[in-house]
């Protein structure tokens, strides 16, 4: 019966994919092509990643147009997942070899008026059958240029820590660009790395100077009161369901850019420095703090026929459990074991496309902490039976783009490590290899 179920998903998706294959062309052009004129290809290296010209617009508010159109946009993702195993656990798999659709978005992307312009994203979870406001980019900038100086200056409001970097090795927009939504996840993850999406309000300044030094600083709060339009769609109200911080809470972005003729090169900083209250509906109680420090590098070599990228990202996070520790947890929050702890994250990834129609990518992530029993130890869907955090693993992904707005992925997802062992991980005879994950991804922009 699982063969016939798998069998016929495989056979669902190729139909899918077909119907992708031969969408009528012309009407799939995002909005920020239409806006540009320019071919998506001048902005992506394959979507979302960003080449310089891609960079410069987005730092410029997504402003720069020859025509006026409607900014509108669209986005469909069908999806297929394929654990290696789903037998002996009590996990929720009941989507898995289903084909699905994973996401439908609607996007509001240009400009708004004069420096003004956004990049807005309304999304709809079809697993979860749910709605709400996605990553969100309102921005106003300027341009000034004279004789050698090349000056862009701006300001961004938005909804995540790190939505508004411009390279692709910070979390909001880094690999791997999608991912299945119904296969199991590590316990363990650095509050900046998504912890904060969708919950926050943050404003900051930056400036680009001879498109070499690039800084950003602002500050991230609770998106509540006048600024809850940025968390529309989640659920405020359960304890634990979300993040609540207290005050405002800095975020910054430093980095050194070098482009000459087909290459480019980043190396940069990035950080965030939180105050969370550990049950989202005590916002009196005491706080614990997140310290996270970033260090991450690119490098991009692009031609009309080739494009190579490579991209490291290292994330240090301090955690420091002065109100969940001594209290052992307050309401709906987390029970730490140890008064503090840490965790580092790497990331490197390595990408190919050639004619920016076949694409191949090869990824190792890692996650690494101290043990801390009660903020990892097993539970019924994921967890450590020895108190770490620990995974590591490897990413393959082979990419085709018949069209610039359609690409047709498959995503393998090899873990060496996950919660904390490679073997019986959960005290239940799960391995790590048991969560290995076949993804097959269709995603339609239009």
């Amino acid at each position: 019966m699982a063969n016939r179920t798998r069998r016929h998903g495989f056979a669902a998706f190729a139909l899918v994919a077909a119907a992708l294959l031969h969408a009528p062309g012309a009407k799939a052009v995002p909005a920020f092509a239409r806006q540009t004129g320019l071919a998506c290809v001048a902005c992506h290296v394959s979507f979302p990643e960003l080449t310089p010209f891609g960079r410069f617009f987005k730092l410029t508010a997504y402003t720069l147009s020859n025509k006026w159109t409607i900014p509108l946009a669209g986005m469909a993702q069908i999806s297929q997942t394929n654990t290696r195993s789903i037998n002996n656990t009590n996990y929720d798999f009941v989507r898995n070899q289903d084909v699905v659709l994973q996401q439908a978005s609607l996007f509001y992307g240009g400009r708004i008026a004069g420096p003004v312009g956004a990049f807005a994203q309304w999304t709809y979870d079809g697993v979860a059958h749910h709605s709400g406001i996605d990553n969100t980019d309102i921005r106003a900038a300027g341009h000034f240029t004279q004789g050698d100086i090349d000056f862009i200056y701006g300001v961004t409001v938005n909804n995540n820590p790190t939505v508004s970097d411009v390279w692709n090795t910070t979390p909001a927009f880094g690999f791997p660009y999608a991912s299945s939504s119904v296969s199991l996840t590590p316990t363990a993850a650095t509050l900046i790395d998504g912890g904060l999406a969708q919950q926050v309000a943050g404003v900051s300044a930056y400036a680009f100077w001879n498109r070499s030094v690039y800084a950003e600083f602002g500050f991230y709060r609770t998106a509540d009161q006048m600024f809850s339009v940025f968390r529309t769609g989640q659920d405020i109200t359960t304890p634990g369901a979300v993040k609540r911080l207290k005050g405002a809470n800095p975020y910054w972005r430093v980095a050194y850019n070098r482009e000459f003729g087909p290459h480019s090169i980043e190396v940069g900083t990035f950080g965030l420095i939180a105050d969370v209250y550990p049950d989202n509906t005590i916002p009196g109680s005491p706080t614990d703090r997140f310290s996270d420090y970033g260090l991450d590098l690119q490098y991009q070599y692009l031609t009309l026929s080739h494009a190579f990228t490579t991209q490291i990202t290292f994330i240090h996070e301090k955690q420091d459990w002065s109100a969940s520790f001594p209290s052992g947890g307050i309401g709906a929050g987390p029970t730490p074991a140890n008064p503090t702890d840490h965790l580092n994250t790497l990331k490197l990834k390595a990408s190919y496309y050639y004619l920016r129609k076949y694409g191949a990518t090869l990824a190792y992530f890692s996650t690494t902490g101290n043990a801390d029993a009660g903020l990892y130890g097993a539970v019924p869907v994921t967890g450590s039976v020895n108190g770490l955090p620990d995974t590591r693993g490897l990413i393959f992904e082979l990419d085709y783009l018949p069209l610039p707005q359609i690409k047709l992925s498959l995503q393998y997802t090899w873990f060496l490590k996950f919660d904390g062992a490679r073997f019986n991980y959960d005290g239940n005879g799960r391995n790590a290899s048991d969560n290995n994950t076949l993804y097959m991804l269709a995603w339609f922009v239009f």
